[in-house]
């Protein structure tokens, strides 16, 4: 009579353990140091906490994405982006390329109560949503991950996948609310001269990401 209790407090025990290995994996794949990481801070830094924020929540989406195609194993998406990869690679580095030049251009934004937060959030996320699914070494990453983890297993369930993707998303949200609230701590204790360092500097880094992403097509 207590086998269905006991069944269901394993079952809950894996979703528990799918869902922290979820975290983990999402985590992983955000924390590394990339061009959405650098547009996170400098958006932070520039336009505050929310437009930063909004920006870690494009990434965060795009990895849920090709957290599903690694999680309920469907390989004929993951290998048609392995095919294509050079005109997906050379599609996001041209976009890195524009968005390091506008950096560049950029001038530091006002730190006034007021004018404080960018309202065009949506930009913000689409921007690094894009991004990010123009990456097909993301999906590798996951496969990867997956398999040095035992995750991508066909055995598992519909719900266990959810779990699993949902700790992804969850886990990846979290790095970029750190990130961004970490670097919007800051903004207005710099000056306008350091702003404006710091948008060289974040629009140099993005270019040079942009350079390579094309120049590893050919």
């Amino acid at each position: 009579m207590r086998l269905g209790p006991i069944a269901h407090e394993g079952s809950l025990t894996k979703m528990f353990i799918l869902l922290l290995k979820g975290l983990a994996v999402g985590l992983a794949i955000a924390a590394p140091v990339g061009p959405i990481g650098i547009l996170c801070i400098h958006r932070s830094l520039n336009d505050g906490f929310k437009r930063g924020f909004a920006t870690g929540c494009g990434a965060a989406v795009a990895d849920g994405i090709y957290g599903c195609i690694a999680a309920f194993g469907l390989t004929y998406i993951s290998e048609f982006l392995a095919n294509q990869y050079l005109w997906i690679r050379g599609v996001g580095g041209v976009f890195l390329l524009f968005l390091g030049i506008k950096d560049l251009l950029s001038k530091p934004a006002e730190k006034d109560p007021i004018n404080s937060e960018t309202p065009d959030l949506w930009h913000a996320f689409l921007t690094t949503f894009f991004l990010t699914l123009t990456n097909p070494m993301t999906i590798l990453a996951f496969v990867a991950i997956f398999a040095g983890l035992g995750l991508g297993s066909i055995d598992n369930t519909l719900m266990e996948a959810t779990v699993l993707v949902a700790g992804i998303i969850l886990g990846s949200l979290l790095w970029w609310l750190l990130l961004s609230s970490g670097a919007s701590f800051f903004r207005n204790r710099m000056s306008r001269k350091i702003f404006r360092g710091i948008n060289i500097a974040s629009g140099v880094m993005i270019t040079v990401f942009g350079v390579m992403a094309l120049l590893s097509i050919f």
